[in-house]
């Protein structure tokens, strides 16, 4: 079991690896099925950590509540043709988007 302070040290290096990023820059995450939409309404960084510490639980409620999911044609043939910068994080092997 981790302590409280390694908890908070996963937590502050999942949000030192987030950024912001083009699209285009990110097709290969999407070409492999790699590249998880998060909602808006959701803390990046909180969904990031979760999927860290493979908290299968969470991730399944915010699929279920369609929170997350893979990235769609249609969102990334949106999010190309708009040059978008999304903000973005690995959490091998996903690369988690939010627009």
């Amino acid at each position: 079991m981790s302590t409280q302070a390694e908890l908070d040290l996963m937590r502050e290096k999942v949000n030192l690896e987030t950024s912001q990023i083009h699209w285009h820059e990110l097709q290969r995450f999407f070409a492999k099925g790699e590249a998880v939409a998060v909602s808006s309404d959701l803390d990046l960084v909180e969904v990031a950590y979760q999927f860290s510490m493979d908290n299968k639980q969470q991730v399944a409620q915010w699929l279920s509540e369609n929170k997350i999911g893979k990235v769609s044609d249609d969102q990334a043939k949106t999010w190309l043709a708009n040059n978008t910068m999304v903000w973005a994080v690995v959490v091998k092997p996903w690369l988690l988007v939010q627009a």
